[in-house]
C-alpha cells in the first residue's frame, strides 16, 4: 500500500565537454561522476556544471582521433586510486585522473564487447569479440577463459547460462523464444530478470539460478511498440528500473522512458514513470542505482546532462478525522490509481475498492487537506497534468472510475465513488525548448483553499522553488484548464519533505540541512519563516527525516519526523530509535517498533519527556498502550470514528488490529454521547468487559437506564450485560484512563452494592417499559443479585402459569423456567420450588432435572396427604429452613409440641421458638427451661439464671445465680422461693465462703453481718482484706471495742511491717537492675565501636537491613547464642507467650538483657505506684491509734523509694530511647540512609523490641496526696 515519493532531484549539465558520452560510473567521492566519451574520460564534479578533471585517450593513442572509438566499460577503483576503462578495440586501461597517466594493463586482439566487475572488486570479467569469457583478478592476472556458446542456439530462441565465481558453468536454461538481451541479477541473489517478446505481449520474466522460469509481469505497451535497453535492480532488491525506447518512430528520434516497478503480494506495480521525450540531447546514455543509498537513481543523457533522483516510501491516505472518506488509501499502479476505502471494508492488495483510470502513468497522488473533503484526490501524471477527483455533486457515473472487488454481479455497491472534476496543465519549470527534466514537480500538496503547492529544483543545486498555484477561470473551448502561478518563492536550501496539517492548516517544509520552515500561505502575502518552539528557538532535526507530520502535544503544535534508520523526533528531540512507522489520529500517536509492538499514546496531557520515557521503557504487556504485532508490520492508516488500525506485513498482506487504547477512547466518547448501542456492539465484538458501560460514569448510566434498554432493545444483550456484572470498578483495575486523568464520579449509593443497585434500577426500568417483553431479563436481574432472589424469580414463573389471559408477546412459564435452569443449578432450583409449596411448579422443575420420578413422586404424594401447616413444616424441615419450620409447626396444635421442642433442642433455635408463644403459656415455660439448661452447658450461668427467672423457674434460677456469683440475685430468688430464716442463713454462709475464695472480703462480710448476724466473723474478714475503715464501722456499730485490742491493732502493725519489707525489696531490686543496665549499655557501646563491620547473622530484622548489614544492633553484639526467629512462628499461642517471656531473659549476657531489664524496672515502678493508696489508708489508722513512730517510718521509706525512682527514670529511659519509640530505627519507613544516620548518632544502642511501650518511661502519679502532714 506504499508509493515512491520523490524527495529530491539533482542535476548538472556540462556544456563544454567534447564529443558525446558513452557510459558512466560513480566515483568514490560523493556526488562525483566519471563519464567515458569517444575522446577519453571526464570527471563531473559535485558543484556546478563544470568538468573538474579529464584524461584524453586519443592523445595517448588508445582511441582514434576521428571519434569512432568506443568505451565499453568503466569502473572506479578507489584502492588503486585509478579508473579502469575497457575500449571496444580490446585495451584495458588504468587512468589516474590526478596525474593524467594512462597505463595499458592488457589487450584482447579480438576486441571487447563488455567489462563487468564483481561487487567486491576482487574479480573482473571480460566478454571478447570471439564470444569467450575471460576472468581475471583485481591485479589483471588471468584466471580462466571459457567459450560462451557451448552448443548451437535454436532459431529465435535464447538461453541463459549461469556461471559460478570460478567460471564453472552451473546451469543452462531451456531455449526461451523471444528472450531479449537485458539481464539483471537481483542483489538478494534468488532471481535473474530479463524480458521476453511473446506473441501478444511484452513481458519481464524471472529465472532462478537453475535456469527455470519463475514468474513474470507484462509491460504496459503493445507488442512491438518498445524495446527494453536495460533492467536494473536497486541495492536492496525492492525496485526494478527498466529503460525502454520507442521502436517505430518516423521523422524523429525515439522517445525514452525509465520505469520503476515494485512488487507487493505477488503483484508488480509501476510506481514511477520518467518520460525523457524525443529530443536528441535527452536520449539516455546510461543509468545506475547508487550503492550506498538504495533509493537513488543516476541518469546520464546525450547532451552531457546528468540527473539524480532520491525516492522514499510513503503511504498516501486521506487526511481528515471525521469524514467517511478519510480512511481512503491510494496506491499508484501505472496509469491507474487503486483506492481502498478502509471505512467500508479492508480489501487486501493488489485488489482495491475502486480504481481511477488515467491517460498517462501516475507519479504522485495528493489528498485534499480540508478535513470536510478529505477523500478528494489530485493526481499528477507523467505529462505534468493534475487530474482532480471529487466526491459529492455529480450524479453521473464517471467512466474513468471502475469498481475493484466490490459491486460485481448485480450487487449494489454502497461505497460512494468520486468523479473526475477537472484536469489542469501545469506550465511550471518545463519549457519544451529546454532540456527535458522528467519529474520536475515534487511534493504536490492540495491546500484547504483549493490551491496547490509544488516544489521544483532551482537553477542552483542547493536551491528549491516553491510554487503556489491557483485555478484560472475556465476559457471556453479550451480542452484543459490551466493553473495560474499565484507566487513563486525561492527557498535557500533543498526541500526534502513537505507536510500540511488538516487540523491547524499549517504547512511545514524540511530542508536538506534539516532546518524546518513554516509556510504562512493564508497571509495576504505568503512568507516562509523558521519553525520555532514555544520558547522561541528554531527547530532543526538532528538527521534528515523521510516522513514528517504535524500534531499537537499538550496543546503546542509540534513537528514529528522519522528517519530511514528508525529514529523518531519530536521537534528537535529524539524520542526513540526503534520506530518503523507512525501515524497520528485525533489526540493519539500510534507507532510500530522494531520489537514488533504497536504502541499508542494520548498526546493531550503528555510532555515530550513523558513520551520519550513511554517509548523507551517496555510498557507492561497488559497495558492498554502496547500490543504485540506481527514481525515487520507497518501502519497504513487509522480508520476514523472507528477503532481499526490497518497494518501491512512485509509480504504485502494486510492485518487489522483494534488497538485497546483507541477502542477504549472511542467507547468512552460514545458513552459520553449516550450512544449505548454503538458502545455495546463494539464492546461485545472486541471483548471489552461490559462493566465499563456502568463504571465509566455510574451517575449518567443510572439516570439513563431506560435510554440504555431502549437502544439495546434485545433481551439477550441485556442478559449478557447482567451476567458480566462484577463488584469491582473496571476503570481502576482493567481499564485505567491512558493519561491518568480520571472522570471518576463519587459513588451515588455508597451503602449499596454495585451489582444489586444496577439490577434493581434496570429491573424497575424494564418493568416500566414492557414487563412481558423483558420477562427473562427481569428474572436475570433477580438472580444476579447477591444473595440471589430465587424465590421471587420462581414466584414470577408461578404467576406466568397462573395468568389467565396469556399475552402473545409474553414468554411462557415453560420458557421462563427453562431459562432459569440455564442460570441456576437444577437441584438448587428444585429446593427453592419446593419452598414455594406449589407442587405443580415442583413437578415442572423436577421434570426438567435428571431426577428419577420414583425419587420425588412418593415424597410429594406423602406431602399432599398432610394438613397444610404440617405439610409446610415437613417441607421446611427437609429444606433445613428451621425457623420457618418452627413457625408452621407451632400452628399445628399442642399434640405436636413434643416434636416442636425436640426440633428446637436439636437445632438450638431457642430465641426463635420463644417468639412463637406468649410468655404466660406452659409451652413458653418448657422452652425457657430447655434454653436455660442449654446455657448452663455453655457455662453461661448468669444468662441461664435470667431465662429461668423470667419464666418463673426460681429454684433453677437460684442455683444458676449462685454459680455465677450474683449473690444479690440469688437472695432475691430465695425470697421468691419463701426460704426460712435458717435456710437463708445457711445459703448466705455458703455464698460468703465462695466470695472469700475469690478474695471478695467486703461482700462476704456484708452477707455474714446482715444474713447470719455473725458480725465477729465479718470483722475478721474485713481485717484480712485490709479494709480498715469498714472494720472500724462494724466494731463500733456492735460495740465490740475489745476486738480493737485483740485483732485490729495487731493487724495494722503487721501490715506496716509487711509494707516496709515490700518497699525495701523493691528498692533493692530497682537499684540492682539499674546498675546492671548501665553496665550492659557500656558494654554495647564498646562492642559497637570495635565491631562496626561485623556481619550480623542473627538479627531478627535482617530483611530490613539489605545493603546496610554492617550496621549492628548492639543487643546481638555480646550474644553467646544464635537466636532464630523462624522456629517461634509456627508454635501454638501458649508456647509463643512462653517464648516471648523467655525472649527477654535477665540472664547476664543474654541477647535481650537490656530489654528484660527495662521490663523489670518498669514493673518495680508500677508495683510501688500501686501500693501508694493502700499505704495512705494504713498511715491514717496508725496515726489514729497513736503509732506515730511506725507511721513516720513507713511514710519516710515510701518517700525515699519514690524519690529514687523519680530521679532514676530519665537516666533509664533516656531521650534517645524515647525518640526511637516514636521513630524506630528499623521499621516500615526506614531506609538504608536513615539506618546509617541513626547508627552514626549512636541511636543503634537502643534495643530492638517487639513491644515499643517498653521504651516509654512509666509515669508517677502526682494527683494522689498520700502523705500525712501530721508526720512531717
Amino acid at each position: 500500500m506504499r508509493n515512491l515519493r520523490l524527495l529530491r532531484t539533482g542535476g548538472r549539465r556540462s556544456a563544454a565537454a567534447p564529443g558525446t558520452p558513452q557510459c558512466f560510473c560513480l566515483s568514490a567521492e560523493p556526488g562525483t561522476v566519471l563519464v567515458g566519451s569517444q575522446h577519453g574520460l571526464l570527471e563531473l564534479g559535485a558543484a556546478g556544471d563544470s568538468v573538474t578533471r579529464e584524461v584524453s585517450l586519443t592523445a595517448e593513442g588508445f582511441m582514434p582521433e576521428d571519434g569512432s572509438g568506443c568505451i565499453v566499460g568503466i569502473e572506479d577503483l578507489p584502492e588503486q586510486e585509478c579508473v579502469c576503462v575497457a575500449t571496444a578495440a580490446g585495451d584495458i586501461l588504468l587512468c589516474n585522473l590526478s596525474t593524467k597517466q594512462v597505463e595499458c594493463v592488457g589487450s584482447v586482439d579480438s576486441g571487447l564487447s563488455t567489462m563487468s566487475w564483481s561487487p567486491d572488486q576482487e574479480l573482473v570479467l571480460l566478454a571478447t569479440g570471439q564470444q569467450t569469457l575471460i576472468m581475471m583478478t583485481r591485479d589483471f592476472e588471468p584466471i580462466t577463459e571459457k567459450e560462451i556458446h557451448q552448443d548451437e542456439f535454436g532459431e529465435g530462441a535464447r538461453k541463459v547460462r549461469v556461471w559460478s565465481r570460478d567460471l564453472v558453468l552451473q546451469s543452462t536454461s531451456e531455449p526461451i523464444s523471444g528472450l531479449e538481451q537485458a539481464l539483471s541479477w537481483k542483489p538478494s541473489g534468488n532471481l535473474i530478470a530479463s524480458t521476453q517478446e511473446k506473441p501478444n505481449r511484452h513481458d519481464v520474466v524471472f529465472l532462478e539460478k537453475n535456469g527455470l522460469l519463475h514468474g513474470e509481469f507484462t509491460l504496459p505497451f503493445q507488442k512491438g511498440q518498445v524495446k527494453v535497453n536495460e533492467l536494473l535492480w536497486n541495492a536492496d532488491s525492492t525496485i526494478l528500473a527498466i529503460w525502454l525506447e520507442d521502436l517505430k518512430v518516423e521523422n524523429s528520434n525515439p522517445k525514452s522512458y525509465v520505469q520503476l516497478w515494485t512488487v507487493g503480494n505477488y503483484h508488480w506495480y509501476l510506481k514511477q514513470s520518467l518520460h525523457f521525450g524525443s529530443l536528441e540531447e535527452n536520449q539516455l546514455v546510461s543509468l545506475l542505482w547508487d550503492r550506498e543509498n538504495p533509493y537513488r537513481l543516476h541518469v546520464l543523457c546525450q547532451g552531457w546532462h546528468y540527473l539524480s533522483y532520491d525516492w522514499h516510501w510513503t503511504t498516501d491516505h486521506g487526511m481528515g478525522e471525521n469524514s467517511q472518506h478519510a480512511a481512503n488509501v491510494a496506491v499508484i499502479d501505472g496509469d491507474k490509481v487503486l483506492v481502498t476505502a478502509f471505512q467500508h471494508a479492508v480489501v487486501p492488495p493488489p485488489m482495491c475498492t475502486y480504481e481511477l483510470q488515467l491517460r498517462q502513468a501516475v507519479n504522485q497522488v495528493a489528498f485534499h487537506t480540508d478535513p470536510k473533503h478529505s477523500g478528494d484526490m489530485a493526481v499528477l501524471d507523467a505529462d505534468n497534468k493534475i487530474s482532480v477527483y471529487r466526491y459529492g455533486q455529480s450524479t453521473m457515473n464517471d467512466p474513468t472510475v471502475r469498481f475493484g472487488v466490490v459491486g460485481g454481479n448485480g450487487f449494489k455497491a454502497a461505497v460512494e465513488t468520486p468523479y473526475l472534476d477537472k484536469t489542469y496543465r501545469v506550465h511550471v519549470g518545463s519549457d519544451n525548448n529546454e532540456v527535458m527534466n522528467p519529474l520536475g514537480l515534487r511534493f504536490l500538496t492540495w491546500l484547504p483553499d483549493d490551491s496547490f503547492l509544488v516544489v521544483v529544483q532551482g537553477q542552483d543545486a542547493a536551491q528549491s522553488i516553491l510554487h503556489h498555484l491557483t485555478a484560472v477561470p475556465h476559457v471556453a473551448g479550451a480542452e484543459e484548464e490551466c493553473l495560474n502561478l499565484r507566487l513563486s518563492m525561492l527557498v535557500d536550501g533543498e526541500v526534502i519533505s513537505l507536510c500540511c496539517s488538516p487540523v491547524t492548516k499549517t504547512v511545514a517544509l524540511q530542508l536538506a540541512d534539516r532546518q524546518i520552515l513554516k509556510y504562512l500561505w493564508e497571509a495576504s502575502t505568503p512568507v516562509l519563516e523558521p519553525w520555532q518552539t514555544s520558547n522561541g528557538s528554531a527547530v532543526q532535526f538532528p538527521y534528515p527525516c523521510v516522513q514528517t507530520s504535524i500534531t499537537k502535544i499538550s496543546g503546542e503544535e509540534m513537528i514529528l519526523g522519522l528517519t530511514d534508520r528508525c529514529r523518531f523526533f519530536v521537534n528537535d528531540t529524539e524520542v526513540a530509535s526503534n520506530i518503523t512507522s507512525f501515524a497520528t489520529y485525533n489526540e493519539f500517536l500510534l507507532v510500530t517498533t522494531n520489537s514488533h509492538t504497536c504502541q499508542c499514546f494520548c498526546l493531550k496531557n503528555i510532555s515530550v519527556k513523558a513520551l520519550q520515557a513511554g517509548l523507551s521503557s517496555a510498557a507492561a504487556p497488559s497495558s492498554e498502550t502496547l500490543r504485540k504485532v506481527e514481525r515487520g508490520s507497518r501502519i497504513i492508516t487509522v480508520v476514523p470514528q472507528d477503532t481499526k488500525v490497518v497494518l501491512q506485513m512485509p509480504r504485502g498482506n494486510l492485518e487489522t488490529v483494534h488497538h485497546r487504547a483507541l477502542v477504549l477512547a472511542q467507547i468512552r466518547e460514545w458513552l459520553d454521547r449516550l450512544m449505548f448501542r454503538e458502545a455495546f456492539q463494539c464492546m461485545r465484538k472486541l471483548r471489552i468487559n461490559l462493566n465499563l458501560l456502568y463504571d465509566h460514569n455510574p451517575k449518567v448510566f443510572l439516570e439513563n437506564t431506560e435510554t440504555f434498554i431502549r437502544q439495546i432493545d434485545s433481551v439477550n444483550c441485556i442478559n449478557l450485560f447482567f451476567t458480566e456484572l462484577k463488584e469491582e470498578d473496571f476503570t481502576k483495575s482493567m481499564y485505567p484512563p491512558l493519561n491518568g486523568s480520571s472522570n471518576a464520579q463519587p459513588c451515588q449509593h455508597p451503602d449499596q452494592k454495585k451489582v444489586n443497585l444496577i439490577c434493581d434500577v434496570m429491573r424497575v426500568a424494564m418493568e416500566h417499559i414492557d414487563p412481558q417483553k423483558y420477562c427473562l431479563s427481569i428474572l436475570t436481574a433477580h438472580i444476579k443479585k447477591s444473595p440471589p432472589e430465587l424465590e421471587t424469580a420462581l414466584q414470577k414463573v408461578h404467576d406466568l402459569r397462573e395468568s389467565i389471559t396469556p399475552d402473545v408477546k409474553a414468554v411462557s412459564a415453560e420458557e421462563a423456567l427453562k431459562y432459569l435452569l440455564f442460570l441456576v443449578d437444577v437441584n438448587e432450583l428444585y429446593d427453592y420450588s419446593l419452598g414455594t409449596y406449589d407442587f405443580d411448579l415442583v413437578i415442572m422443575v423436577a421434570e426438567k432435572s435428571q431426577k428419577d420420578p420414583k425419587e420425588y413422586l412418593p415424597f410429594l404424594n406423602t406431602l399432599r396427604k398432610m394438613e397444610t401447616n404440617y405439610q409446610r413444616y415437613t417441607i421446611d424441615k427437609h429444606l433445613k429452613r428451621y425457623t420457618k419450620a418452627l413457625g408452621h409447626l407451632s400452628k399445628c396444635g399442642p399434640e405436636h409440641f413434643p416434636e416442636f421442642l425436640n426440633l428446637v433442642k436439636d437445632q438450638s433455635q431457642y430465641c426463635d421458638a420463644l417468639k412463637l408463644y406468649p410468655s404466660s403459656t406452659q409451652e413458653y415455660k418448657d422452652i425457657s427451661d430447655a434454653y436455660g439448661e442449654y446455657l448452663i452447658q455453655k457455662q453461661l450461668y448468669e444468662q441461664a439464671a435470667l431465662v429461668f427467672a423470667r419464666a418463673g423457674i426460681f429454684a433453677k434460677a437460684l442455683d444458676a445465680f449462685q454459680n455465677s456469683g450474683s449473690w444479690q440475685q440469688a437472695l432475691c430468688m430465695a425470697s421468691r422461693l419463701g426460704y426460712t430464716k435458717d435456710k437463708l442463713s445457711s445459703l448466705a454462709r455458703d455464698m460468703a465462703g465462695k466470695l472469700v475464695e475469690q478474695r471478695k472480703y467486703a461482700e462476704a462480710a456484708i452477707l455474714l453481718e446482715q444474713y447470719t448476724q455473725d458480725y465477729e466473723e465479718a470483722v475478721l474478714l474485713l481485717l484480712e482484706g485490709a479494709l480498715w475503715e469498714e472494720a472500724l464501722r462494724v466494731i463500733h456499730k456492735y460495740g465490740r471495742l475489745d476486738i480493737l485490742e485483740t485483732n485490729f491493732k495487731p493487724a495494722i502493725l503487721e501490715a506496716q511491717k509487711s509494707q516496709l519489707i515490700f518497699l525495701d525489696s523493691q528498692k533493692t531490686a530497682f537499684l540492682h537492675h539499674k546498675s546492671r543496665l548501665q553496665v550492659v549499655r557500656e558494654l554495647k557501646e564498646k562492642a559497637c565501636e570495635s565491631l562496626q563491620d561485623f556481619e550480623m547473622q542473627n538479627c531478627p530484622e535482617l530483611d530490613l537491613f539489605s545493603e546496610t548489614s554492617s550496621v549492628v544492633t548492639a543487643s546481638d553484639m555480646n550474644s553467646k547464642y544464635s537466636h532464630s526467629n523462624s522456629r517461634i512462628s509456627v508454635r501454638s499461642s501458649k508456647n509463643r507467650r512462653k517464648a516471648e517471656r523467655k525472649r527477654y531473659s535477665l540472664k547476664e549476657g543474654s541477647p535481650f538483657e537490656d530489654t528484660a531489664l527495662l521490663e523489670v524496672l518498669r514493673e518495680n515502678v508500677r508495683a510501688v505506684e500501686t501500693v501508694k493508696g493502700d499505704i495512705h489508708i494504713l498511715l491514717k489508722q496508725l496515726v489514729l491509734f497513736g503509732y506515730n513512730e511506725q507511721a513516720g517510718a513507713l511514710q519516710q521509706v515510701l518517700e525515699e523509694v519514690l524519690q529514687l525512682m523519680e530521679t532514676s527514670i530519665p537516666e533509664i529511659w533516656t531521650p534517645d530511647l524515647q525518640q526511637s519509640s516514636v521513630n524506630p530505627v528499623l521499621g516500615p519507613n526506614s531506609t538504608a540512609n536513615s539506618i546509617m544516620a541513626a547508627y552514626q548518632q549512636k541511636r543503634m544502642m537502643t534495643p530492638i523490641v517487639q513491644d515499643p511501650e517498653l521504651l516509654i518511661p512509666p509515669k508517677l502519679s502526682q494527683n494522689l496526696q498520700w502523705k500525712l502532714h501530721l508526720l512531717q
